[in-house]
C-alpha cells in the first residue's frame, strides 16, 4: 500500500519544492517546466494501475510523452546553435536501435507507441545535450544527467515490461527516474 502513497509523493514534493524555489525564473519558462512535472505526476499515478488494464499503461505512457515534449520545448528555449550533436545522436540512436530491435518482437499493439515514444525521450536528450554551457557548468551537467538517467529509467522500463522481467526491477526504475526528475530540476533552477 505504501507504493500508492510514496510513488506519487516523489513527485508532488518536487512539484512544491520548484513551485517555491522558481520564483526569479520567467513565468513562461516555469509554466513549461511545472507542466513536464505534472504530467509525470500523472504518469506515475497511471502506471501504477496497470494490473487493472493495458489501457492505464497507454494514458501512462500518453502522459510521460507530453511531459518530454514539454522538456524539450524548456531545453529548446536555451539552445546552442553553434553546437554540434552529429556524434551524440549517432551514440543514441545506436543505443535506441538496439533496443528496439530487442523489444519489437513482443511489443504488438504496442509497436507504434512505443517508436514514437523512443523517438520523442531520444530527442529529450539530445535537446539538453544541445543545452548552452554558458548557463554554467552545474545546471548544464545536472540537466544532462537527468536526460540521461530517465532514458535508462524508461529502458528498464521497457525492457522489464516487453522482453524479460528485471530482477529488483522497481527499485533500479525508480531509483534512476527519480534522479532524472531530481538533476533535471535542480540543473533547471540552477541555470544562469
Amino acid at each position: 500500500m505504501w507504493h500508492y502513497f510514496a510513488k506519487p509523493a516523489l513527485l508532488i514534493a518536487l512539484i512544491v519544492f520548484y513551485w517555491y524555489y522558481s520564483m526569479p525564473v520567467p513565468q513562461k519558462f516555469k509554466t513549461i517546466t511545472l507542466g513536464a512535472l505534472v504530467f509525470s505526476l500523472l504518469g506515475d499515478i497511471l502506471l501504477m494501475f496497470v494490473n487493472e488494464s493495458p489501457h492505464y499503461f497507454t494514458a501512462g505512457l500518453a502522459s510521460f510523452l507530453l511531459a518530454h515534449i514539454l522538456y524539450i520545448l524548456v531545453f529548446l528555449k536555451v539552445r546552442d546553435s553553434n553546437k554540434k550533436p552529429w556524434l551524440f545522436i549517432g551514440v543514441l540512436l545506436v543505443y535506441g536501435g538496439g533496443l528496439f530491435i530487442a523489444l519489437k518482437d513482443n511489443l504488438e499493439a504496442m509497436l507504434l507507441p512505443v517508436f514514437f515514444y523512443m523517438l520523442v525521450i531520444l530527442t529529450m536528450a539530445t535537446t539538453a545535450f544541445l543545452r548552452q554551457r554558458s548557463l554554467g557548468k552545474v545546471s548544464y551537467n545536472f540537466v544532462l544527467i537527468g536526460a540521461i538517467l530517465f532514458l535508462i529509467s524508461d529502458s528498464l522500463l521497457a525492457i522489464n515490461k516487453f522482453y524479460t522481467p528485471l530482477a529488483y526491477s522497481n527499485i533500479s526504475i525508480m531509483f534512476t527516474y527519480a534522479f532524472a526528475q531530481l538533476f533535471i530540476v535542480f540543473g533547471l533552477l540552477k541555470q544562469r
